[in-house]
């Protein structure tokens, strides 16, 4: 479990946290203060009902006379239909400012997502990003859009109310009000167990996503190593937790609200006692008696919405951590001001500022770190790669081979030293300059939905269709679309599961090569396909690596023999370097794992003759 996944919020209920959300709120605050109008109105005419049916009971009902009721209905009628039309008009706005706002918050989400460094995609759980974008966002639009204006129509019902109450009966307002006091101290009470209990649900939320992610993209890993009993268990252990925090949660709100309802139902209570004594002794006449057990019966409903809601909007506090704790996650990696300024970011690059890049790299005393580890990986690393030259970087699984070439990539940042392209520092260019002078192909592919055009063109959005198919056959990808239903038109499915890792290697290679990059990686990207097409692949590579400057993260080590330079990595150091030549003369970690790989490699190519000599002998004994 990553340690951003464990975070706990625990700060009490801050109104700077709920301020964090104006931004994505001011663009809609008209709408806002129309939906607010609407519920203020609505409320005014509640409050004013009970008035208008008193005067109606001190006119017609006490008199036993109908003269002039025609009009009392009308205008009863009239602030009835006042009252739907406000209802209809504040549930089309709060509908649309839900959507929007909400639409709002997660595109601002997800384009911060792209600006976030490599890093953060190395230690934060999918499960964790997609709990915020899709449930708290969902909580948090929903409550601004309706919650809001709920709140604000029952504190306004109940200001009204109690107002209306004093106005008519100073003794009985002030009785009634003394209910006041006693939902405030259950709010104070419930207020941080509410808060507590509900940011434990959003967190065992994050895991259960985060869970199911996983079970969903490595279903076919589960059931071919048969753990789906083992997943079963451990799922089951996260839902037990989601379900006791859950249960604790509702058990919290289920408490505080009958709190309110029993304070509110001795506001009826106070009401029948007190006003039916007075009526009795002609102290109260009958038309104040019936406005006052009006105001007591539905006062019941707002006092009880304004607990609920104001329980929600203590619980919805950690939705609204979590989001906007993502949204001012920085990047480890950013541009200076300066460098934004002449070259622009990613969204907005100043391209016609951009200078060429030829290919020279050099580590400069280079040390490095990972932000989250206590040793040094690299330790005053010296490399020049000039421009044109063949590195590449060999050693045993886990050794560190990926990081040269994650630095080179600036992918990471050197914790000490400079890293120089062209012979400039390149923190001095836009990260998006590097990138996209950079052919990246990495060992597991992964390929957006769509089609296999549209997958090749990302790597040159501007390529015609005569590029896209050239940079295909340069890498033997032809071949993948010449097998599909529609060629180069054909869907390769979510992640490009209607194809094999080989494909979707084939697939990826042509992306790397349609834009013709000065600078090539190739981190293990032959190690998913075949020996035949490898073969055919370093043919096309061979070519298209001429004049390039390239990085070749190697595990067949037959396939980088006549690489410029060859770094051997142990532990995260360059144990060794040189040429192959070089290299196997001195007989040390380079020659060992050469050698052994190449015995290993005869001994399986023995092993499959003598195979297939046993299959075929079977066959004939058949």
């Amino acid at each position: 479990m990553s340690a951003i996944e464990e975070q706990v919020y625990d700060k009490p209920f801050d109104l700077k946290i709920w301020k964090k959300l104006w931004p994505f709120l001011k663009k809609y605050r008209v709408r806002l203060a129309l939906i607010a109008l609407t519920m203020i109105v609505s409320a005014a005419i509640d409050v004013v009902i009970p008035l208008i049916q008193k005067d109606a009971i001190s006119r017609f009902i006490e008199p036993g006379t109908t003269e002039g009721m025609v009009g009392y209905g009308l205008l009863y009628g009239g602030f009835l239909i006042a009252q739907v039309l406000c209802v209809v008009i504040f549930a089309q706005l709060a509908m649309t400012a839900e959507m929007r706002i909400g639409c709002d918050i997660r595109s601002a989400l997800f384009l911060h997502l792209q600006r976030l460094s490599f890093s953060y995609y190395n230690t934060t759980p999918v499960g964790y990003i997609m709990a915020r974008v899709m449930n708290d966002i969902n909580r948090i639009a929903s409550m601004i859009a309706w919650g809001l204006v709920d709140i604000l129509w029952a504190a306004f019902y109940v200001i009204g109310v109690f107002g209306a109450m004093l106005a008519l009966d100073v003794t009985m307002g002030l009785l009634i009000l003394l209910i006041v006091p006693m939902i405030a101290a259950a709010t104070v009470y419930f207020q941080k167990r509410i808060l507590k209990a509900n940011r434990e649900v959003r967190r065992q939320n994050s895991r259960m996503t985060g869970a199911y992610n996983e079970g969903i993209t490595g279903a076919r890993t589960s059931k071919t190593l048969c753990i789906e009993e083992q997943n079963s268990r451990s799922f089951a252990a996260i839902t037990e937790k989601m379900h006791s925090a859950s249960v604790r949660a509702a058990l919290l709100n289920a408490l505080f609200v009958p709190v309110v309802v029993f304070c509110s139902s001795l506001a009826v209570a106070i009401v029948l006692y007190r006003g039916g004594t007075l009526t009795m002794e002609n102290l109260l006449d009958f038309a104040k008696l019936s406005v006052f057990i009006s105001y007591a019966v539905s006062i019941f409903e707002p006092i009880q919405q304004l607990a609920r809601i104001f329980a929600d909007f203590i619980s919805m506090q950690a939705s609204i951590e979590r989001v906007t704790d993502l949204l001012e996650k920085e990047p480890d990696i950013t541009d200076s001001p300066k460098v934004i300024e002449t070259y622009g970011d990613s969204f907005q690059p100043k391209r016609e500022n951009w200078e060429p890049i030829r290919g020279d790299i050099e580590f400069d005393h280079v040390w490095f770190r990972y932000p989250d580890g206590t040793e040094y990986v690299l330790e005053d690393f010296c490399l020049k790669v000039p421009a044109g030259t063949v590195v590449a970087i060999v050693g045993e699984t886990g050794a560190g081979k990926s990081t040269i070439v994650n630095l080179a990539c600036r992918f990471f940042e050197p914790t000490g030293g400079r890293i120089l392209i062209d012979g400039k520092d390149y923190r001095e260019r836009s990260q998006l300059w590097l990138h996209s002078n950079l052919g990246y192909v990495l060992q597991n592919p992964h390929l957006f939905s769509g089609t296999i055009r549209e997958n090749i063109r990302y790597g040159c959005l501007t390529a015609t269709d005569e590029e896209v198919e050239e940079a295909a056959r340069l890498v033997a990808a032809d071949g993948v679309a010449a097998r599909m239903e529609k060629g180069y038109d054909s869907d390769v499915g979510e992640g490009g599961d209607r194809l094999s890792t080989g494909e979707k290697q084939l697939i990826s290679f042509a992306r790397a090569v349609v834009g013709k990059p000065p600078i090539f990686v190739l981190d293990e990207a032959t190690s998913s396909i075949d020996t035949e097409t490898e073969q055919l692949i370093q043919n096309a590579i061979a070519n298209l690596l001429e004049g390039r400057t390239s990085f070749v993260v190697a595990h067949r080590l037959s396939t980088i023999r006549h690489a410029d330079v060859i770094l051997v990595v142990k532990d995260g150091k360059i144990i060794e370097q040189g040429a192959h030549r070089e290299l196997m003369a001195k007989k040390g970690a380079y020659y060992s794992l050469y050698t052994r790989q190449f015995e290993e490699e005869g001994a399986k190519k023995i092993f499959g003759e003598k195979t297939r000599t046993i299959m075929r002998k079977n066959k004939g004994g058949k």
